[in-house]
């Protein structure tokens, strides 16, 4: 079967679900995502989005904080431009139904501004600890309201369809172009070819051949293959940021602790309860991913321990239970009371920060496809990315 429409987006993050809301005023918009439609690395995302809102706050900060984070390896237009655009597409996110959590800390912005790894001001907006959550279901609320927009669910993308491919006999055809996509359809178990004008790659990343990750079973990096048997550029793939808090324990299979544990006070020890950050970089537990997670990563090695341990007990039960409803209750249900007791912790694979090479607008090499969130390179990013500067990306 064929389906035709102006843009092809392939997967239902933040990144597709805000382009085709957008889109959807300019054309017919098919969205293909290979299980439910709030099954993505988004839906998973605690800590919020990186933005310069507060007076005291300014996008020269945000911008040092993000090439100090990305070891000088960024492209500094590019985060000029994603963190200059920012406030406006985070308003947008507000405007569109994504409810923040208001200001408890005095923010001249009117919401509650976290503080995480990397940052030097606190800038980061979010709802509690369920920021994923609460955008997948802003955004699926505003994608059903729009009558140009329609989900093929339970659906996997295979392979893009190239215009060379078509166009055989045509030797050399210049310029390539994207034409669609094949696309597996499980509940039918058929394969079916959807056209468009242009092809939105969204598919998020590849956490998923390490064994030990936060992203959910989608994130397999199948968009990033078919990208590069497509003959698409591909850059920085061996930038794998490892989040240096995600929960240890033996039935939890890849429950992340924000890293707004540590912006709020959380503290990471040893099993002896020493801390040990304060000697591998002066931001001590705040300090960038890169760094906590091989600190961590050292300490274990020279310990022989499983796991270290992150303590905010010292803020208070009721501090923690409305800060992080979502963190306290899934580790009480593997029987951690983390208002009470220390949550054990390792790193685990987080973020890819290469990807599709793409431009300011999301253009790859290949005429009619763009890649935006974490499918793409667009150097933002640079070695390592800095903390909750991933849903900002996607959504600009």
């Amino acid at each position: 079967m064929e389906f035709v429409s102006d843009f092809l987006v392939l997967g239902s993050g933040i990144a597709g679900l805000s382009f085709a809301i957008k889109a959807s005023d300019l054309g017919s918009v098919n969205i293909v995502t290979k299980k439910e439609k709030s099954e993505s690395n988004t839906n998973y995302a605690q800590g919020g989005i990186a933005v310069v809102l507060d007076k005291e706050d300014s996008f020269e900060d945000h911008i040092r904080d993000t090439l100090v984070c990305g070891s000088g390896l960024c492209h500094e237009d590019t985060v000029r431009f994603v963190v200059s655009e920012g406030p406006e597409r985070v308003l947008e996110l507000a405007q569109w139904g994504v409810d923040f959590t208001r200001s408890r800390n005095g923010s001249s912005s009117g919401y509650d501004l976290g503080r995480e790894g990397g940052h030097s001001k606190r800038r980061v907006i979010h709802a509690k600890d369920l920021t994923g959550q609460e955008i997948e279901r802003a955004l699926q609320a505003k994608v059903g309201q729009q009558p140009n927009i329609r989900i093929f669910e339970n659906h996997i993308a295979i392979d893009l369809i190239r215009q060379s491919f078509i166009l055989k006999s045509q030797a050399g055809v210049k310029p390539e172009r994207c034409l669609g996509a094949y696309v597996y359809d499980i509940d039918q178990n058929e394969v079916h070819t959807f056209r468009a004008r242009f092809i939105i790659l969204a598919t998020g990343g590849g956490g998923k051949v390490y064994l030990i990750t936060t992203n959910p079973d989608i994130a397999t990096g199948d968009g990033i293959a078919m990208a590069y048997r497509a003959g698409v550029e591909i850059s920085n793939m061996e930038f794998i940021q490892f989040h240096p808090t995600c929960l240890y324990h033996p039935e939890a299979k890849s429950f992340l602790i924000s890293e707004a544990v540590r912006g709020e006070g959380g503290i990471l020890k040893l099993m002896d309860g020493s801390a040990f950050m304060e000697r591998y970089h002066p931001m001590g537990s705040l300090a960038p991913r890169d760094v906590v997670a091989q600190a961590i990563d050292t300490e274990l090695k020279k310990s022989g321990d499983d796991h270290v341990l992150l303590d905010i007990t010292h803020r208070g039960h009721d501090f923690i239970v409305n800060r992080f409803p979502g963190i306290y209750q899934q580790c009480l249900e593997y029987g951690i009371d983390i208002t009470s007791e220390q949550i054990p912790v390792v790193p685990a694979a987080h973020y890819l920060c290469g990807g599709v090479t793409v431009d300011h607008f999301g253009q790859s090499n290949i005429e009619g496809l763009f890649a935006l969130g974490e499918v793409s390179c667009t150097g933002l990013h640079g070695a390592n990315r800095l903390a909750s500067n991933s849903l900002l990306e996607a959504v600009v």
